[in-house]
């Protein structure tokens, strides 16, 4: 046969094949086992509808449907050593952080933004999980102080989203130095007067929870969001007991005082831009006035700690239900 019927089809037939869509198209629920759309997940924050579990989402995507208009900019974060400890497992450290950044596009696990809620500054961070799950090494640090530098320069809120299995181990006692560092960061933007918004994703555990995730003004998480610092499995093998159902899930410590509130993340938005307005003394922007945070919380709490009590906003699980 002919060149051309050798090359020719070929061609053809790979151009009419070409894909402009996701390889996936369907997106299995881990808590029901529904096979959901692809751009459905994508259009609706990457909550299943049917089911709502919250499922990961990508630091990028979280900041442009957070803030407004979708539009931040990135805070540039300091250089640090990518491989002090010259580590090698099954492969070497430095090869890592290499496949996570092509396959993330990110430098590391923290994102560092600023840009506007309701038309108010205010200064963000992502962990991102996707990366090397979301560990707490130099980098991550680093970028947690940057961030709360920022706001603390910028004079604005600093709200972070948090996903971590916990410090990394590939930086050894390096990663866990970033817990007393980034614990010193809190407490200067505290007595800057400032307020901390941490939001608890699935999931947060180890040294993050030890250290920066637990210090927040204000302590927000997902539904069904993992908060530990040693998983249920590892305790369960310890004390040889079973545990409770829902243990360590966002709704258990919520019901045990260990969190403020369960937010759904259509509704991130909306509460912490009113938090923020009596946090920081300012009006609540018009389409917030009539809105008040949508969790089982009670404001009234907020509002009597942000008026005198510079500590660790806490409203007990009886008193939010009471009202």
């Amino acid at each position: 046969m002919s060149w051309i019927n050798n090359v020719i089809p070929p061609k053809i037939r790979s151009f009419l094949n070409k894909r402009e869509t996701p390889e996936n198209l369907w997106v299995k629920d881990p808590e029901s086992g529904e096979m959901v759309f692809y751009r459905d997940l994508e259009a609706n924050q990457w909550v299943v509808p049917n089911s709502g579990y919250h499922m990961k989402i990508k630091a990028s995507d979280r900041l442009a449907n957070f803030l407004d208009d979708g539009k931040y900019d990135t805070v540039p974060l300091p250089a640090v050593t990518l491989d002090p400890l010259k580590f090698r497992d099954q492969k070497r450290y430095v090869d890592r952080l290499k496949e996570n950044r092509a396959k993330t596009g990110m430098e590391d696990a923290v994102l560092v933004a600023t840009g506007k809620l309701y038309g108010k500054d205010v200064t963000v961070a992502v962990q991102d999980f996707d990366f090397l799950g979301g560990s707490l090494g130099m980098a991550a640090g680093s970028a947690i102080i940057t961030g709360l530098e920022t706001a603390e320069r910028r004079k604005t809120p600093f709200i972070l989203f948090v996903a971590s299995g916990g410090a990394r181990m590939q930086e050894g006692t390096l990663s866990l130095i970033q817990m007393p560092r980034t614990t010193v960061a809190v407490l200067r933007l505290r007595e800057a007067g400032l307020p901390f918004f941490v939001v608890f994703t699935n999931p947060t555990t180890g040294g993050v929870t030890a250290s920066y995730a637990m210090l927040g003004d204000v302590q927000l998480a997902e539904p069904g969001a993992l908060i530990c610092f040693a998983g249920p499995r590892v305790i369960e093998q310890t004390i040889r007991e079973k545990l409770p159902k829902g243990f360590q899930r966002s709704e258990y410590l919520y019901e045990h005082g260990m969190v403020d509130m369960v937010v759904h993340r259509h509704n991130l938005r909306s509460t912490i831009g009113s938090l923020s307005a009596i946090l920081t003394r300012t009006d609540a922007p018009a389409e917030l006035s009539a809105t008040a945070p949508a969790a089982r919380f009670s404001m009234r709490d907020v509002i009597v700690a942000a008026e005198g009590d510079d500590d660790l906003i806490t409203a007990p699980p009886e008193a939010a239900h009471a009202e």
